[in-house]
């Protein structure tokens, strides 16, 4: 063992130092570990919240949308066949969307009617692979009333179940001598699906191409081509691709363009977190710098004797650099420990529920990441041994003559 390490330790250790010195070491490695838990689950935390919308965002719409802004797409099936074959593409698959009234017992809201073609679509699409009521079955009934599924937050709101019938009012209406009159018509609710999003629970319903074609009074055509790619995260490049081989006219989306303004405050809001709550490992740190000073005046015979003895100045530095080490190392560890757990638990459990109609999400989720560790590690202990560098000058800078005259 060291020499300075060994006397660090023991300066530490030592049952005769002032209570008030340890009372303040104490204090001191409390304050660390606090800075730093509460840093760990602020940052689990949010990397939870931004993780789950992204993959609950990835369920339910696409990773790169292609439009033809002020028309429609003809011929989709021909497109979709030519997009498809891009590298990377695992599916592309045409859809209607329209913005509809909604009405059932006595009820209404405008809610957004997605038009798809089941087989394809329910490979893709989460939401309807999540039916929690009823079943996948857009089969006409007896009548030949279409059918549609709805979403589990509206079913609930409004009591309705599988077997209900609901009417749709479409704004694209026809002209008659009496003025536009809207399109109406009777759909079936065949199930309820249930996506874990608020808002898609809420405001949407999928019923097929066909129908929706027919709710809104057009003839084969979409407004919209839908891709799922093997690597959401390369959505910008096979963006520009599809652009380019779907000709003029087209504008191709992705999903992060769609959400920016929500993943980009989702960052700001992890910054200003870590920037904030790394205030309190500072305040620690300052803590650090207290305690060693006091150290360095309750020991000064103590320091000046070693000097006496042959000690270096470097060694009487490094001995309260290895003190104000021990206290850093001290306070991230159980710090760490104590952040990782309650977050992995709380993560696990879903302790602290939330409401869905503000969050999107019915509980926190916690996702600590095991590299937002590793800086938190190096931030707390870059304070701690910074918050030694006064007080190892000082002491390395006694001059044992004038200490030990008046002793």
């Amino acid at each position: 063992m060291r020499f300075e390490w060994f006397v660090a330790k023991r300066y530490l250790r030592s049952p005769y130092r002032p209570a008030v010195l340890r009372l303040v070491t104490l204090f001191s490695i409390l304050g660390v570990a606090a800075g730093v838990a509460t840093l760990v689950i602020a940052l689990a935390m949010n990397t939870g919240f931004r993780e789950t919308l992204q993959d609950r965002l990835l369920g339910v719409t696409a990773h790169v949308s292609l439009t033809h802004p002020g028309s429609v797409i003809h011929d989709y099936d021909a497109l979709a066949a030519k997009l498809g074959a891009l590298p990377g593409v695992r599916s592309v698959t045409p859809a209607s969307y329209e913005t509809v009234l909604l009405s059932f017992g006595g009820e209404a809201r405008g809610v957004v009617a997605k038009g798809v073609e089941p087989d394809r679509e329910r490979r893709g699409d989460e939401a309807l692979q999540k039916i929690v009521a009823g079943s996948l079955d857009f089969t006409p009934d007896a009548d030949g009333i279409d059918a549609l599924i709805v979403g589990k937050q509206l079913a609930d709101e409004w009591k309705m179940a599988p077997g209900d019938y609901v009417t749709i009012m479409s704004p694209q209406g026809r002209l008659t001598p009496f003025g536009l009159m809207p399109h109406t018509r009777r759909f079936r609710v065949a199930g309820v699906f249930d996506s874990g999003f608020y808002d898609y629970d809420e405001n949407w319903c999928f019923l097929t191409l066909k129908a929706a074609q027919s709710l809104a009074g057009t003839t084969d055509v979409v407004n919209v081509l839908e891709f799922r790619l093997d690597s959401p995260e390369r959505a910008g490049g096979i963006a520009r691709q599809a652009e380019q081989r779907a000709g003029q006219d087209f504008l191709a989306t992705t999903w992060m363009e769609q959400n920016f303004a929500l993943f980009r405050a989702l960052r700001l809001e992890k910054l200003v977190t870590a920037i904030f709550i790394g205030l309190i490992t500072f305040v620690a740190g300052l803590n650090i710098l207290v305690v060693l000073s006091m150290m360095v005046t309750d020991k000064a015979r103590d320091i000046a004797v070693l000097m006496s003895m042959g000690t270096r100045r470097e060694q009487i530095r490094r001995i309260f650099l290895w003190q104000g080490i021990a206290i850093g190392f001290t306070g991230t560890l159980i710090g760490l420990s104590a952040g990782y757990a309650f977050a992995l638990i709380a993560g696990t459990y879903h302790l602290i529920p939330l409401d869905p109609q503000i969050y999107a999400v019915s509980y926190v989720p916690f996702h600590p990441s095991a590299l937002d560790g590793v800086w938190i590690t190096l931030a707390a202990m870059g304070i701690s041994i910074g918050a030694t560098i006064l007080p190892a000058r000082a002491a390395a800078g006694l001059l044992p003559v004038e200490i030990l005259r008046y002793e």
